[in-house]
């Protein structure tokens, strides 16, 4: 029993490490393109155009009308 009180103590660490791992993985080629100039501008652009989009799919998804 105390075996498995030690495996579940150390999970909440295991989902932390996954989490991070794939935020890593995920986010690392976007920083390597942020190292030029003109791929930096790109992903500025397209970044914006991602939470612009975004933000009106949310506000019509709520109901909200454009004024």
């Amino acid at each position: 029993m105390y075996n498995f009180w030690g495996n579940i103590s150390k999970f909440p660490r295991f989902i932390i490490s996954v989490f991070a791992g794939f935020f890593l993985t995920t986010v690392y080629p976007v920083f390597r393109l942020l190292t030029n100039t003109k791929t930096n501008y790109l992903v500025g652009t397209l970044v914006l155009f991602l939470f612009l989009s975004l933000y009106a799919i949310v506000k019509l998804m709520l109901g909200y009308v454009y004024e």
